[in-house]
């Protein structure tokens, strides 16, 4: 039994290509493997800091500009590692919830693309936070910043950008459509500027700034994350026979089509699509 689990969990995280179950599984295989190597650093009495330190020395996103020239790196493994337990599981439930109903209707290399983004943009405006404001000088050299939360943000505000009718149904709170719960998480990072975690706070807002306009740029007709596509270096020859049966089978779906559907999510919700609509949006999924 334990052998089958661990052989669908590798598939899940691995193979399957599902970029969310991808994402979950490296963020808690990289906490599970740190506090294990902190378990063991504690118990062999040479604690001077632990791996707590050595993760925030190392892989965390420095504030100091003088720091980065040499853990530029940090840019992006700062989204993988987490400051405790339940810093960990906040994200990942966010990260599960949201990202599955943006893999519904985008592509993987889409999701791919905003988690990686988001966090970039994240990181960046938590630096010029702590070199802009004043209230920020004593600490602008020592601040450093971790975990997925820019990221999630983004993905978060990029699915209820996409589809803000989408219904969710919460406890305590009943349904609640996705653009109202991405105004509340954005509304509470704004009110926790003025907490003991101001950096995180900015990362949170850089993420949702992120994930908002990727997807406006998408509806207008710009896919940024085509950086990531991979183009074979085939010479292509125009086949109009192929092209003609091609577009007579129906397989082929026009892009118009596509960005008049999502407009109609936008407006009306997922619900309000008819089945061939639905079809549609899922053919043109797997492209």
């Amino acid at each position: 039994m334990s052998n089958n689990l661990i052989e669908d969990l590798k598939y899940k995280i691995f193979r399957s290509g599902n970029p969310v179950f991808f994402y979950v599984g490296i963020n808690a295989i990289v906490f599970v493997v740190a506090s294990l190597i902190g378990v063991a650093i504690f118990l062999s009495g040479n604690d001077n800091g632990g791996v707590s330190e050595f993760i925030r020395t190392y892989f965390a996103f420095p504030s100091s500009f003088a720091l980065l020239p040499y853990r530029f790196y940090t840019i992006l493994t700062y989204q993988f590692f987490h400051d405790g337990f339940f810093h960990l599981l906040f994200n990942m439930l966010w990260l599960y919830w949201m990202g599955e109903i943006f893999v519904s209707f985008l592509k993987p290399r889409q999701f791919h693309f905003v988690y990686l983004g988001a966090g970039v943009l994240g990181a960046i405006l938590f630096t010029a936070a702590f070199h802009i404001f004043p209230v920020f000088a004593k600490g602008a050299d020592n601040a450093y910043l971790i975990g997925a939360s820019a990221a999630v943000m983004g993905i978060v505000v990029a699915t209820a950008t996409l589809v803000p009718e989408y219904t969710l149904r919460l406890l305590f709170f009943g349904d609640v459509k996705l653009k109202y719960l991405a105004l509340g998480y954005i509304l509470l990072s704004l009110i926790d500027i003025a907490s003991a975690n101001p950096g995180g706070s900015f990362a949170h807002l850089g993420g949702a700034c992120f994930g908002f306009f990727y997807i406006k740029m998408l509806k207008s007709g710009t896919d940024w994350s085509t950086i990531f596509k991979k183009r074979p270096n085939l010479k292509v020859v125009k086949n109009d026979t192929y092209s003609r049966s091609n577009s007579k089978g129906g397989s082929a779906v026009a892009q118009q089509e596509i960005d008049a559907i999502l407009d109609k999510i936008s407006k009306h919700g997922y619900d309000k699509l008819s089945k061939a609509e639905k079809e549609t949006l899922f053919k043109a999924s797997k492209r």
